[in-house]
């Protein structure tokens, strides 16, 4: 494979996450989860040849995968390709704790946001949503995804170019599997059921 191929297919895998995100805003959410299971397998095949630390390409893969319907299968595999490496990385921890929530595994789940907690700002609220969430704490989950709401509200630029919360629309999507539901209005997080 040509060296740059895993740039292409990050490229294409962020344009379809764009066409999944506007069909979603569209209201058409059938195509929405065509489209991010597309954008889940680009992830994943980037992931494959890009360099050992491209974590960001696991977290893009797993929150495709959620909001396609699914997951198990990305999670199964992310916890397979990282194993316990580079613990110190927020972005491989964030990779490690949505695997974790997806797999129902509580404690690991935990564990992992607690080390992703200790990235920038935007990776602090999210390690408090995904820790809320493994807890079970309503409460904790719904302060922590308004903020995660607020900060996508604030943006003037997204990695898509589509205005929307697609972190806060992931958390959801894991929150309903889990039976905690939370309703926020704004324009950045359409009323969608996964």
């Amino acid at each position: 494979m040509p060296p740059h191929k895993h740039q292409e297919l990050l490229t294409a895998a962020i344009e379809r996450d764009g066409k999944a995100q506007q069909a979603l805003l569209a209201g058409d959410p059938d195509a929405a989860r065509a489209a991010f299971a597309e954008a889940a397998d680009l992830y994943r095949q980037s992931w494959e040849h890009a360099p050992p630390t491209a974590y960001g390409r696991l977290v893009g893969m797993l929150k495709s995968a959620v909001l396609a319907g699914g997951g198990s299968s990305e999670a199964d595999h992310a916890q397979r390709a990282l194993g316990a490496r580079d613990p110190e990385s927020p972005t491989a921890s964030y990779a490690q704790a949505l695997a974790a929530l997806i797999l129902k595994e509580d404690d690991d789940a935990r564990d992992w946001a607690r080390q992703m907690g200790s990235g920038p700002d935007a990776f602090g609220r999210t390690a408090e949503a995904l820790a809320a969430l493994a807890a079970r704490d309503g409460e904790r989950y719904e302060v922590a995804l308004r903020a995660i709401v607020r900060d996508f509200e604030e943006r003037t630029e997204h990695l898509t170019g589509v205005a929307i919360a697609d972190t806060a629309l992931t958390l959801v999507a894991l929150g309903r599997r889990r039976d905690m539901e939370v309703s926020i209005d704004s324009p950045v997080l359409p009323r969608w059921r996964s």
